[in-house]
């Protein structure tokens, strides 16, 4: 279970570091932190953040396609767009308008 802990942190670290305004892929994410082909893990790990200490903007991750895929695991169904919103992105029918504008792909580990 150590290794799972050990890679939730490194996600966490990174999902800290996306700017406000900016949202990052699962999968980008995933190979960040040298575990292509593991945007599930990512998920999971997203799924979890919500009482990380220091907070993790859980927000900021779309699927590839730009969608708010994960927006059932916030408070309400429109939580995640709200706080995205509350950053100057705009979506509409829980996609990311000009996605390519607003993807931040972190430096790969």
């Amino acid at each position: 279970m150590k290794k799972s802990s050990d890679a939730y942190e490194r996600i966490y670290a990174l999902v800290r570091n996306i700017p406000e305004g900016k949202v990052c892929t699962y999968g980008d994410i995933a190979e960040a932190i040298g575990s292509k082909g593991g945007a599930r893990l990512v998920g999971w790990a997203m799924n979890g953040s919500h009482n990380a200490n220091p907070p993790v903007p859980a927000h900021r991750v779309v699927n590839r396609l730009g969608q708010l895929s994960g927006k059932h695991h916030f408070p309400t169904p429109t939580a995640m767009q709200e706080l995205l919103e509350a950053e100057g992105v705009k979506v509409k029918d829980d996609q990311i308008l000009d996605f390519a504008s607003h993807r931040w792909k972190p430096t790969l580990s």
